[in-house]
């Protein structure tokens, strides 16, 4: 999805070739995700209208020290976890990581995969793993080259598009079973409103869609 948007935007193939290669590694930072505590942990989060990425957190809670909102999240909301039967186990830890601490967990497991990819004539560059952490962390951009932050933007619409309309993801990542794409598209324009994804991404991701593509 994410290639085929580049391509329709001008990319040339040798980008594209590692931009491929870093949209099936985007969601490495989850390595070992058990969906069920996943589910328990995030959907109580977000019932109860709390922030769930890095971002929103220190909007909410400015005071944090970057980098540190898993441990900020733990203090402040552990014991509430633990009254829903959620002991603060390693492995509960370790899935709110997965969210709130998403730019280290992905580091500590790319790193082998980064020379592995050497095997098979892809270049790793650093740019690669900024855009893999865009939706959690999209400062990390400020002042990338505007094609940077193009393949950024497309990364995020496509995961979203697929997480909001396709129902197995639904169901293993959110706790959902309501998938559509008029739900994708709806947070979609949510994301351009936000400045996560410009219009032009958007108004091409909806063609390539009704046309199929």
């Amino acid at each position: 999805m994410c290639v085929t948007v580049a391509a329709a935007l001008g990319h040339p193939p040798s980008r594209l070739r590692q931009f491929e290669a870093a949209c099936l590694l985007h969601d490495m930072g989850r390595a070992g995700l058990d969906p069920v505590l996943f589910g328990r942990i995030w959907s109580w989060a977000k019932e109860q209208k709390i922030p769930t990425r890095p971002r929103e957190w220190r909007t909410r809670y400015p005071q944090t020290p970057y980098g540190r909102e898993s441990q900020a999240f733990i203090a402040q909301y552990g014991s509430a976890l633990e009254a829903r039967g959620l002991t603060l186990t390693p492995a509960v830890k370790d899935h709110i990581e997965m969210r709130l601490g998403f730019a280290r967990r992905l580091n500590k497991y790319l790193r082998p995969v980064k020379t592995a990819l050497d095997a098979v004539d892809i270049a790793w560059a650093p740019w690669m793993e900024r855009i893999m952490l865009y939706y959690y962390y999209p400062e990390k951009l400020e002042r990338a080259a505007a094609w940077t932050h193009q393949l950024a933007e497309i990364l995020v619409a496509c995961e979203q598009l697929e997480a909001y309309s396709n129902h197995r993801r639904g169901k293993d990542y959110y706790a959902r079973a309501e998938e559509s794409f008029a739900a994708a598209f709806a947070y979609l324009r949510q994301l351009t409103s936000q400045r996560i994804v410009s219009q032009p991404v958007l108004d091409l991701i909806c063609r390539l869609t009704r046309e199929g593509r």
